[in-house]
């Protein structure tokens, strides 16, 4: 039987940006964007889109909000990100109009393949279209689609593609119940 052997780990297939553009965001990134000091939303807003990110209007980045790669986010208008959420976006992530990412949750682009040798990195693309809610404390896995107005609950993981219009809860998160919205 074969074993784990994390010295054969290469990942240099992975190109995620130049490593003087990663350097200076990771400092921009650690000193301003995760700082509980600077509560100012348009100016982080700035940042990520000088650093690539495409930004709709009246977003709200919340303190000690940690984001890997600007270059692989889009986030549409009026879009809700809280404290310490990450977003650990290795692959692209697309975040729609009207979403509200609550505190403490993750959005994880990255995983390794617990099959092969070598732990191989694994890297997929996470879309949150327009009007998701993801509770706090929960998290969505690389490759998961949450469709238009799905909600994740509190603590909950999402790892594979959520209903539009649907309530999940638990890890894995399963449909509970339809998402109703009244004016």
């Amino acid at each position: 039987m074969n074993t784990t052997d994390l010295s054969q780990f290469d990942n240099s297939w992975y190109q995620p940006g130049g490593k003087f553009k990663r350097a200076v965001w990771f400092m921009i990134n650690a000193c301003i964007m995760q700082s509980r000091w600077i509560p100012f939303s348009n100016f982080k807003v700035f940042l990520l889109s000088i650093f690539g990110a495409e930004m709709g209007d009246n977003i709200v980045i919340k303190p000690n909000v940690n984001i890997k790669y600007p270059w692989n986010l889009k986030v549409g208008d009026n879009t809700w990100i809280g404290e310490q959420v990450w977003i650990d976006n290795l692959g692209m992530v697309d975040i729609g109009m009207n979403v509200c990412i609550s505190q403490g949750a993750m959005l994880l682009c990255g995983n390794h393949n617990y099959k092969k040798i070598a732990f191989d990195l694994i890297v997929g693309k996470i879309t949150l279209e327009d009007g998701v809610w993801i509770g706090a404390h929960s998290v969505v896995c690389p490759g998961v689609r949450c469709k238009s107005h799905s909600l994740l609950a509190v603590n909950s993981v999402a790892t594979k593609t959520l209903e539009e219009y649907t309530i999940y809860q638990g890890n894995p998160a399963v449909a509970t119940k339809e998402r109703i919205i009244k004016e």
